[in-house]
């Protein structure tokens, strides 16, 4: 009566956390972003002009915050559009 073990023999195998390689990336690894370099900028943006993800840009979380915020200051500056139009 002990239905412990067969419903343990029915389970999947727990799968682990699958991780991230590091794919390099552009040419820039420093923790400074300035929001007058545009050429830098772009090319962490689509072609939409949106911010690229984290993942598809090869960069760590700290360097994602300070690319999207001199995005965003770019763009408030008017040195990058909001839109791709």
């Amino acid at each position: 009566m002990d239905n412990r073990s067969s419903n343990q023999s029915r389970r999947r195998p727990q799968q682990g956390r699958k991780r991230f390689h590091d794919r390099g990336g552009p040419e820039w690894k420093g923790p400074l972003v300035d929001y007058k370099e545009v050429e830098l900028l772009r090319k962490f943006m689509t072609a939409s002009s949106k911010m690229m993800s984290r993942k598809r840009a090869g960069t760590s979380a700290t360097e994602q915050r300070d690319i999207r915020r001199a995005i965003k200051r770019a763009r408030f500056m008017a040195l990058l559009p909001f839109t791709g139009a």
